[in-house]
């Protein structure tokens, strides 16, 4: 027992390195910066104008902001983050309020801000916005990993030895007569293997195997015995598709978490939702608007005023704040209901730390997309839970950690990569649901043990069953750009790299297989995804598309992103620009093969990788993919479209 706590206690450590890198990144960007360099870098808007502000979801303010200068510049501005709105008007005092970003745009930012008015100094102008440093969540974690060190004779000091590998999980007989019909072999296997867990189970879903589904339909029957359920994730992403798929069985499913950091589609989900289109909401509105309108009074009072003056401001600033406070008890009336009656409440592991859930408990809890989750992210819900159901693939993308020392020590290993290691935790999926078999065939050798089937409504799935039109008949190009001096370019200030010459070949490629596949017969509309491991190429590309005109071609959808913002996702037709080449044979961060993985299981019926394989192929796992690919003939050199080139 004592080995596990000294394990956990470094785990502890190697998160304290992690904060320190992370806020030290922080710092060299955002901190030490000029003013100007914070906004060449993205991280800062100003000046900036206030375009709307009104109270909104749970009484907070809502900004629509707007930026007044660098408009053609990128920022690293993105939904979900936290911001500052600072003063610039005196320098050496220090004015900010904070806020998350609910959507932005190009030039445009709409903020939800943590509090429900805003200062007086935020109407005298000079205004910007910052990117800040979120610590919550590293503090969360320390706070769980010292009460699982602690705990002593109780359901957490038990899962903690399950899952240390010093205990032995249990299970209940097999039910064999649960089917469900719409399920696989596999995925029924799956079923009945969450339900006989008593402690500890782990569902393995490679691409395509139909994952969420399965999960979906062994919540559905565990709440055939169990009032409530909690299902986390790492992501918002990740628990707001599972929110969806639970929402389409008829499920109750209560969606905690930021109202800036939930999809459009789910905020009727939400706590703020709910409480909208609760019969007792007119009360609330009626309160809320109240308030709005001694704010408004109070808030003409805004520059110097006398006596009387004061005392009416400070008059109306109280009525509102009672109106407020009023509110406020209806509504924790309603949100204490919402939490008594869900079947399911779905939130990210950090967002499972929420003060209405402080005190609840719940027999099990649904992980999914485990593998992304560092493991002590993954003890903040489990904490509350007496079993717990892991679901992910190791083989896919892995926790985010910046700290190379951490990453080395460990902090990169998840509950789910230990958990696999123990025997019959484990239950595998094995028919996929999205690509051609032979899209599937390398990651199935290279990572699954060949276990993976290809069912038949996708395995021969091409986008022209023509042989004779070779771009549109093979499932996979391999395009060699060895000797084309495409080099890689560093940006100097983001030290991210793009390829220029990859890039023109790309849409080039994509403009021929666009024009045949128009010519081809039938030819229904299809998706198209653009891939790349580096965000300079993933900016360059997206310069390009917006001069690739494809209007006349059928394409429902064609999208540029990161292979972290496609994990989950599939599109019929797949590029990915690899972009590293050099004559040192550097491929940095592109050796994170279980990213790769996930980059080459997208596409549904074309797959196109560029690369230099002078620079790419001494890497074992990329030599293996050229070998697959020349071994079906899938290889091709840029030369052989030397002429689009």
């Amino acid at each position: 027992m004592s080995d596990s706590k000294d394990r956990l206690k470094h785990l502890k450590e190697l998160l304290l390195i992690e904060r320190e890198e992370d806020f030290y990144q922080y710092k060299e960007q955002f901190l030490r910066a000029t003013i100007e360099q914070r906004k060449k870098n993205g991280a800062t808007w100003y000046p900036i104008q206030i375009l709307s502000n009104e109270i909104g979801y749970a009484d907070y303010v809502h900004l629509e902001i707007e930026r007044t200068n660098n408009m053609d510049a990128p920022h690293q501005f993105s939904t979900g983050k936290n911001i500052s709105l600072f003063s610039n008007k005196n320098p050496d005092e220090v004015r900010e309020i904070t806020g998350t970003i609910k959507q932005s745009g190009k030039n445009k930012l709409k903020v939800i801000m943590h509090t429900d008015e805003l200062p007086d100094w935020a109407y005298d102008g000079k205004l910007g916005v910052n990117i800040q440093f979120d610590d919550n969540s590293y503090t969360e974690m320390q706070k769980a990993l010292d009460e699982v060190i602690n705990a002593r004779s109780n359901r957490i000091a038990e899962l903690r030895e399950i899952i240390e590998g010093n205990e032995i999980p249990t299970f209940e007989k097999i039910d064999d007569s649960v089917l469900i019909p719409q399920l696989n072999l596999s995925q029924n296997r799956a079923v009945r293997h969450i339900l006989s867990a008593n402690d500890i189970a782990v569902v393995h879903g490679p691409p395509g195997t139909g994952k969420t589904t399965t999960i979906v339909q062994a919540i559905r029957l565990v709440l055939q015995s169990e009032k409530q359920i909690l299902v986390c994730a790492p992501t918002n992403t990740a628990v707001d598709l599972i929110t969806e798929k639970l929402i389409e069985q008829g499920i109750h499913v209560l969606r905690v978490g930021h109202p800036a950091r939930v999809s459009e589609e789910l905020l009727k989900t939400t706590i703020d939702g709910q409480v909208q289109n609760h019969e007792n909401y007119k009360d609330i509105k009626a309160l809320r608007r109240n308030a709005e309108e001694y704010f408004r009074m109070a808030g003409k009072y805004k520059r110097a005023f006398g006596k009387e003056d004061a005392k009416q401001r400070t008059l109306y600033y109280t009525e509102a704040k009672n109106c407020i406070k009023e509110s406020r008890l209806l509504e924790d009336y309603i949100v204490n209901s919402l939490f008594e009656n869900s079947q399911v409440i779905c939130c990210t592991s950090v967002a499972s730390t929420h003060r209405a859930l402080s005190k609840k408990t719940f027999n099990t809890l649904f992980f999914d997309e485990a593998s992304q989750a560092l493991e002590a992210i993954s003890w903040l819900p489990l904490l509350k839970c007496k079993r717990a159901i892991f679901s992910g693939d190791h083989f896919q993308l892995p926790p985010v950690v910046k700290s190379i020392q951490a990453k080395k020590e460990g902090l990169d290993k998840t509950m789910l990569d230990r958990l696999t290691k123990y025997e019959n935790v484990s239950t595998l999926l094995t028919r996929q649901y999205r690509m051609h078999q032979r899209i599937m065939e390398f990651s199935n050798s290279y990572f699954y043990n060949n276990e993976l089937e290809a069912d038949a409504t996708v395995k021969d799935s091409l986008l022209s069953s023509n042989e004779d039109i070779d771009i549109l008949y093979k499932p996979i190009e391999l395009i060699d750009t060895a000797g084309c001096g495409f080099e890689e370019l560093q940006n100097p200030e983001t030290l991210s790299l793009s390829n220029t010459g990859e890039a023109d070949l790309l849409f080039k490629h994509l403009e021929l297989l666009l024009q045949q596949y128009s010519y081809s017969e039938p030819s229904p509309l299809i998706s198209v995804g653009i891939i790349s491991p580096y965000k300079e190429q993933i900016e360059l590309l997206k310069e390009k598309l917006v001069d690739f005109d494809y209007s006349n071609f059928p394409v429902s959808e064609l999208a540029v992103k990161t292979i972290d913002g496609f994990q989950g996702e599939e599109r019929d037709v797949i590029y990915i620009s690899l972009v590293r080449s050099n004559p040192t044979s550097e491929i940095g961060f592109l050796s994170d093969i279980r990213r790769m993985n996930v980059a080459l299981t997208r596409a549904k019926k074309k797959l196109v990788v560029i690369m230099d394989t002078a620079t790419i192929g001494n890497h074992p796992f990329y030599k293996a993919f050229i070998e697959y690919c020349e071994s079906y003939n899938f290889y091709k050199s840029a030369w052989d479209y030397s002429y689009e080139v």
